[in-house]
């Protein structure tokens, strides 16, 4: 264990627990409810080295279960590369679409899923599943959490992109072993997410697939129990739906 927790005159540094601003909570929520997954609306401007650095930073300051950090961020602006992670969404996206009822297989051929090539950055996240060791604090009952803890990652990554003017655009149609060989990524490191940022022209008021007819957002009483499993809250019922 590190001296500093067995030392009797460790002294944790701790900061205030006091609510954020009225202005600085506004601007959190915002970030969040403002946040969208991005796919057709990319500019091609650079992303300026000094701003992917505060949002690869912000995610870097995610929650991890232990303190493992298991993460990695591959950034990718090489357009050969983009082109080959394209084309395997292409050949998995295919595929996914005939996965669909007959009925919803034009409405799904119909949306565009990726913008890997008009991005002017892609960032693989990836886990590497040993860097904590054999046994880690936290995730001995619950082996998953270095990969839950990466999603937190992206999570940030997204966020502080958002209050940085940039859209995110989660690809998850690929074959991971393919997009792997690609970029040289090595077991037992498993990607987590591959991510298309830039620029973008405008972020939709709505999610795009809500406006689209795909799905709608369902209602936050239907997604809240308390104390048992189906036992609705109460505190839900004068809940307005957040956009």
């Amino acid at each position: 264990m590190p001296d500093a927790i067995e030392s009797p005159e460790f002294r944790p540094r701790l900061t205030t627990g006091e609510p954020f601003s009225d202005a600085e909570r506004e601007a959190v929520y915002r970030a969040i409810y403002s946040r969208r997954d991005v796919r057709g609306q990319f500019r091609p401007d650079a992303v300026a080295d000094d701003v992917l650095l505060r949002i690869l930073d912000a995610a870097h300051h995610a929650p991890s279960v232990g303190f493992m950090q298991p993460w990695n961020f591959l950034v990718v602006r090489d357009a050969e590369k983009k082109s080959r992670v394209a084309e395997i969404f292409a050949r998995a996206n295919s595929e996914a679409a005939a996965m669909f009822p007959k009925d919803r297989q034009d409405a799904y051929r119909a949306l565009k899923l990726e913008g890997i090539t008009s991005a002017p950055v892609n960032i693989c996240v990836t886990c590497d599943r040993s860097r904590g060791g054999s046994v880690v604090l936290g995730a001995t009952h619950m082996p998953d959490m270095d990969l839950f803890s990466t999603v937190c990652a992206v999570q940030n990554l997204w966020l502080a992109a958002r209050a940085e003017g940039l859209g995110v655009g989660w690809v998850s149609i690929l074959k991971e072993a393919e997009v792997k060989a690609v970029l040289g990524i090595p077991d037992p490191v498993r990607m987590v997410a591959y991510l298309c940022v830039g620029k973008v022209e405008s972020f939709f008021a709505t999610p795009e697939l809500e406006q689209r007819g795909w799905r709608a957002r369902t209602s936050l009483s239907d997604l809240v129990f308390e104390d048992h499993w189906g036992a609705k809250a109460a505190m839900t019922r004068a809940w307005p739906l957040q956009e």
